[in-house]
């Protein structure tokens, strides 16, 4: 799978895992330089406290497009070193 957003692969691997319909991404093939830490966190009852990057491709910006869970619930232990993506970000086989 390929996380894509301004003709950039952002992402890449196959070793998602899909959690309520959003492919979640090896954070070792995720391209770091792409990414940068926000302050931004929202919390998930089952998962837990989510955590954000912005995502700076040439300049431009797509803020808190990706998230990941630093230390998730029990429940979703399964992702923890994952990220996601939304906002734009085209995911493709």
């Amino acid at each position: 799978m390929k996380a894509i957003w301004n003709d950039k692969i952002i992402a890449e691997s196959n070793d998602t895992i899909i959690v309520e319909n959003n492919h979640y991404f090896p954070k070792d093939s995720v391209n770091a330089e792409y990414l940068e830490t926000t302050d931004t966190h929202t919390t998930c009852p089952w998962k837990g406290l989510a955590s954000y990057y912005t995502l700076n491709v040439d300049g431009k910006i797509n803020q808190d497009a990706a998230w990941y869970y630093p230390q998730p619930k029990e429940a979703a232990a399964n992702i923890t070193n994952y990220v996601a993506f939304w906002k734009g970000v085209k995911i493709t086989e």
